[in-house]
């Protein structure tokens, strides 16, 4: 049994500045493409003088010290000055109109939020220009060690708001902060990662926190872009990067992607939602499929699945087989299904005596009596224990009586080279109960019509699930975390 004690986030910034001051923390990259490099010493001292200008605002250990800023220095300056007070980090977009802010901080009830907005009265606003905080000592502060460290805030457009608090205490041990995943992923102190994600979303923040505790250097992005992530991958030799469906099928349709370099790459993690079946086939392409995988979790952290392309390939499809994790799928009545059967997903970490997430305000976490978290997704798992998504709950269309999944549709529509981005919605129909209609997003020149991509579908999908009706839109919208708001589609089409 290993007698090495935990570091706690700050004292582990402040070790690394020890050991490399001159050496790359992070490069941040704007969405220009120009960079500014962070040495783990500028890193360190900036914190140190955030630290103490929060102390002076009230911050210190227990409090909740919201960041609503986009990627920056100056957000992950904010968040290590935070994590240095004690406090819990919970960053927030920071373009949420003033509906959406004012529902999320209720709940939140931070003792300081940074960020540029006006008109915030339920909290003390410290503008983003304070984080130089000139007039504070970069000296060392005293070492503390958050509980906890880090939440996350769900979607507040539609519902009630929740904030996910991790349990865990904001330390870890050098070189075990990856876990068991960090080594399938093949993680290692030294490598380079790149970071395209919003900090704002679980996949920014917690790969930002992951990669500088375990002494990697990071290549943070303003926001994402294909092309400058694929320059970006080549001029800076990164070994590593997770993202999302939208990100790899925009990197996947760059016309010259086959000529990158992009041998670099050990490993290349997709989560977030399913992933149709010809990006994942071209990623295998690309970076071979030792170094390609896929992965199913969540903000809550409730549980994972994992598989590497070899595994896939095996079982295409799949988002992972549960990884130091169980994973049950069951029917309305909460009664374990077998394999190949639709139900809903939930997961449990093997061991666990408690879970390890809460949701702060009125909003319960869905747990079975044995102790079983549902986020709410629907899939199946198959002979070998591999699991599949069908689509959120609340997503799937009910039409004629039949259950049509979107993620399945969608997956068909991207196919099709003129499709840019899509989104498979139900709308109301007076004979079908609800018909399945799609959004779609076409490429620059494309003259594909709805009758084209009709036939695509019926190729690719049963009769009942292709799309009734389309409608042609200039941009989907969507987070910079590449999460579709389904909120803010259209219905019209034809």
């Amino acid at each position: 049994m290993s007698d090495v004690k935990p570091v706690s986030y700050g004292r582990r910034l402040s070790q690394m500045a020890a050991e490399r001051p001159e050496d790359s923390a992070f490069i941040f990259v704007a969405q220009d493409g120009a960079e500014h490099d962070v040495s783990w010493r500028e890193l360190d001292q900036a914190s140190n003088r955030v630290t103490r200008l929060l102390e002076d605002h009230g911050v210190g250990l227990g409090s909740t010290v919201v960041t609503a800023l986009p990627n920056s220095v100056a957000h992950v300056v904010a968040m290590y000055g935070a994590w240095k007070a004690g406090a819990c980090v919970l960053p927030l977009r920071w373009d949420l109109p003033e509906w959406e802010r004012e529902r999320v901080l209720e709940v939140a009830r931070p003792t300081v939020v940074i960020g540029d907005w006006e008109g915030v009265t339920s909290a003390p606003m410290l503008h983003s220009s304070v984080l130089e905080a000139s007039d504070y000592s970069s000296d060392p502060v005293p070492d503390r060690v958050p509980r906890p460290a880090k939440a996350i805030a769900t979607s507040g457009s539609t519902g009630t708001p929740k904030i996910i608090v991790l349990r865990g205490p904001g330390e870890s041990i050098p070189g075990e902060s990856q876990g068991a995943a960090g080594q399938f992923l093949g993680h290692h102190d030294g490598q380079v990662q790149l970071v395209p994600a919003p900090l704002y979303h679980a996949n920014g923040f917690y790969v930002l926190q992951f990669g500088l505790f375990g002494a990697q250097k990071i290549i943070l992005m303003e926001r994402f872009v294909a092309d400058l992530a694929l320059q970006l991958i080549e001029r800076h030799r990164v070994n590593t990067f997770c993202g999302v469906t939208i990100m790899f099928q925009r990197m996947a349709r760059e016309p010259d992607v086959e000529k990158r370099d992009l041998s670099s790459l050990e490993s290349v993690l997709h989560g977030g939602a399913p992933l149709p079946e010809w990006v994942a086939r071209k990623w295998i392409e690309l970076v071979g499929p030792s170094h390609f995988f896929v992965s199913y979790g969540s903000s809550e952290n409730a549980g994972i699945a994992m598989a590497n392309g070899v595994q896939w390939l095996e079982h295409p499809g799949t988002v992972g087989h549960p990884f130091n994790t169980e994973a049950l799928v069951v029917d309305d009545d909460g009664k374990e299904l077998p394999p190949g059967e639709v139900g809903e997903v939930y997961l449990r970490w093997i061991g666990q005596t408690e879970t390890s997430f809460e949701y702060s305000g009125q909003v319960k976490a869905k747990r079975n009596a044995e102790g079983f978290s549902s986020l709410g997704d629907l899939g199946w798992l198959d002979e070998d224990g591999f699991l599949f998504l069908a689509d959120r709950r609340t997503d799937m269309i009910i039409t004629g009586g039949a259950n049509v999944y979107p993620a399945e549709v969608e997956a068909a529509l991207s196919e099709h080279s003129d499709v840019v981005d899509c989104a498979v919605v139900g709308v109301p129909d007076p004979e079908w109960g609800s018909r399945v209609h799609a959004i779609v997003q076409l490429r620059s020149g494309a003259t594909a019509t709805a009758d084209d991509l009709r036939a695509h579908c019926r190729q690719r999908v049963a009769a009942y699930k292709v799309p009734k009706t389309f409608e042609f839109t200039e941009l989907l919208p969507r987070s910079a975390a590449g999460k579709l708001r389904r909120s803010a589609l259209g219905t019209s089409g034809t």
